[in-house]
């Protein structure tokens, strides 16, 4: 393959990644707690055979480095449901799963038949001493102050653990929306929970959708151009051997 056809196809594999990550965002837009994410790119520069003037002809090659999520807040949808909790500023609630803690600002939490106070999935929300939350028949009135302590009529159950890490970045997308970090999390000293609110997808529907358009723009661009440059080199081959 030539060298034009190899970059443009370098270009042409990027979008395609790219467009994947713009279409998850838009289909979660109306997820709790999602953070929409961004592809980082670096571009290879190569000077070309006779390109020895400042500004002559370059071959760039595109390669996609990682996913960067956007850790800025959504917005908050107060829905009065006790057990619906948002997080302002920094920090995760931690659940109990199968393969271990995992990490999530979706606050949509709900009492499971044993009256355990668990995740929309099911799992387990963890109290700062590593401890579930059991409510029993008689715990009405339910609070949960500002710094995470949840409290009923009966007296406190304890507080909710919320944590943070040194760079949010290096956490992974499990199962279920959850998150995984192999770095320790650190517990957040000050949380700021919203009893009765959860966060909405910081995910922006208009802007989401113009970048859309404008990466399948590009991708149909560098894929009509990898046409020409095929039918450039089969006219080549025809004519070489006609001649």
């Amino acid at each position: 393959m030539e060298n034009t056809a190899f970059v443009a196809l370098s270009r042409q594999n990027a979008l395609g990644r790219q467009l994947s990550v713009v279409a998850n965002n838009i289909a979660n837009m109306n997820t709790t707690g999602f953070k929409g994410e961004k592809m980082m790119f670096v571009e290879h520069l190569v000077r070309s055979r006779g390109g020895d003037r400042i500004l002559g002809p370059k071959l760039a090659y595109v390669r996609d480095i990682a996913t960067m999520r956007d850790t800025t807040e959504g917005p908050l949808v107060t829905t009065g449901n006790p057990f619906d909790l948002a997080i302002r500023g920094d920090g995760y609630f931690v659940v109990e799963t199968d393969k271990g803690d995992r990490y999530t600002r979706n606050g949509r939490f709900r009492l499971d038949d044993e009256g355990q106070l668990v995740t929309s999935k099911g799992d387990p929300v963890l109290s700062d001493n590593g401890n579930p939350f059991v409510f029993g028949p008689g715990d009405e009135n339910v609070t949960i102050s500002r710094d995470g302590t949840v409290s009923t009529k009966n007296g406190q159950l304890g507080k909710i653990r919320v944590v943070s890490f040194e760079n949010q970045q290096q956490s992974q997308v499990a199962a279920g929306g959850l998150l995984s970090s192999q770095a320790p999390a650190e517990d957040v000293e000050r949380p700021d929970l919203v009893q009765g609110a959860l966060e909405g997808s910081n995910v922006q529907p208009v802007i989401e959708m113009a970048e859309m358009i404008r990466v399948q723009r590009s991708y149909d661009s560098v894929k009509k151009f990898i046409e020409r440059e095929d039918d450039r080199i089969k006219r080549m081959v025809r004519d070489l051997g006609e001649s």
